[in-house]
């Protein structure tokens, strides 16, 4: 379907607007920020990313602004010590969305685009992209999960960035066999079940692990209820059995206000004011959304799978859940998937080795050898301070120390 005028969706806290000190460390507030006076020096606005384009509106543009300070997800998921362990060398991430740019300098060289999905006129898949693998640039220390991953373009989406579950399932397939070790699907959809989840079926015989956000970014007017309600779901890939769920949090800890609901999140990551590259140019967008949070499990998942290529798709899977931070719905933990005990009993890089406690069975023995040598010792000790206490005891006619018997009267 096709807008007829521009309709730029984007959550409110996003496009309100992003203040990033130029040459510091970024701080992000939870929910609007207030416009920067005149007198803010050094402080730069990016713009809102857009999920959806009108039918006559044109691509998005590059964006004029950068940010120099680490993004707040980075901070929160860990990568500087994260990305010590590993970088997603080896490791191929399908990006199923919109296209990608494959000219943008922070995925430069490591992007190989199918059909027309090089040519992203909306924005989002580079974006994702981005969150998954970008590299850091001249100028900024904005960083995605796995910045030595490769990432396979696949379009789901048209032009104007509206999915289909045909043109989605399409590109699962596509990506699967071009050998992708991750697919993340950039979009939630409330129909397709049967294509989608034969897909996602199709993905995992060939151990490829499908990561698909578990909420819309946004609720089109179409689809909303007679009062304004939002659908709940179920939606799809992210329903079908294997792909591994995601829904956002932001810097507070909680989602936005007035985001779409979540239908059955399996992980939670890092989705609301997120910052990341754009189709054009290398300066920064704003975005926040469900999809963003998948794309930076997606990310985590390159990394596992970089790291332990022994692993299949399913321990991978289970492997994020395993080691995720307890929380309503478990919150992505990078460095613990890669640091902790793996399944089938391998050894992960931080796990202390067992403590070996023997069985109480084992030990009967010993102790009853030791009660019976501990009450010989006790019995010779005993007769040992007899033998010197009772002759003495009889000289003094078992008088206390210090007093002696008096002698009897002559005649007696």
């Amino acid at each position: 379907m096709r807008y007829r005028t521009m309709q730029v969706f984007v959550p409110l806290t996003a496009a309100a607007a992003l203040m990033l000190p130029v040459t510091a460390t970024p701080a992000f507030a939870a929910g609007p920020t207030p416009s920067p006076s005149p007198d803010d020096q050094g402080v730069t606005l990016l713009p809102p990313l857009p999920v959806r384009l009108g039918e006559d509106a044109p691509c998005t543009k590059a964006s004029d602004r950068t940010a120099a300070g680490n993004a707040w997800a980075q901070s929160a998921l860990g990568l500087t010590r994260t990305q010590q362990l590993s970088r997603g060398a080896g490791v191929s991430v399908a990006v199923v969305d919109t296209g990608v740019a494959p000219g943008v300098p922070a995925l430069s060289g490591r992007v190989l685009t199918v059909g027309e999905a090089g040519g992203d006129c909306v924005g989002h898949g580079t974006f994702a992209a981005g969150l998954i693998a970008g590299a850091r640039t001249n100028g900024s220390d904005v960083v995605g999960m796995a910045p030595e991953a490769r990432i396979i373009a696949l379009q789901g989406t048209d032009d104007r960035g509206v999915p289909t579950p045909q043109r989605v399932a399409d590109g699962i397939r596509e990506a699967a066999d071009r050998g992708a070790d991750v697919i993340y699907v950039g979009h939630a959809l409330r129909t397709g079940k049967a294509e989608l989840t034969e897909a996602a079926a199709y993905a995992a015989r060939r151990d490829a692990l499908v990561v698909a956000p578990a909420a819309p970014d946004v609720i089109p007017r179409e689809e909303m209820g007679p009062d304004g309600e939002m659908p709940t779901g179920p939606y799809w890939p992210a329903a079908a059995p294997g792909v591994l769920s995601v829904v956002d949090f932001g810097p507070g800890g909680v989602r936005q206000q007035n985001a779409p609901p979540a239908h059955d999140p399996d992980l939670s990551a890092p989705g609301s004011a997120m910052v990341s590259i754009g189709p054009r140019g290398s300066g920064h967008y704003i975005g926040s959304g469900a999809s963003f949070a998948a794309a930076g499990a997606a990310g985590g998942a390159a990394l596992v799978r970089a790291q332990h290529p022994e692993l299949t798709a399913e321990e991978v899977s289970g492997q994020l859940l395993r080691t995720a931070y307890p929380s309503d719905t478990p919150r992505l933990d990078p460095y613990a998937a890669m640091s902790m005990s793996l399944p089938g009993g391998k050894a992960g890089r931080a796990t202390p080795p067992p403590a070996h406690f023997p069985a109480p069975a084992d030990s009967t023995p010993r102790v009853r050898s030791l009660a019976v040598a501990g009450g010989g010792l006790a019995l010779v000790l005993v007769l040992a301070a007899a033998g010197a206490v009772i002759p003495r005891g009889r000289a003094r006619g078992w008088l206390p120390p210090g007093r002696r018997q008096s002698a009897a009267p002559p005649g007696q």
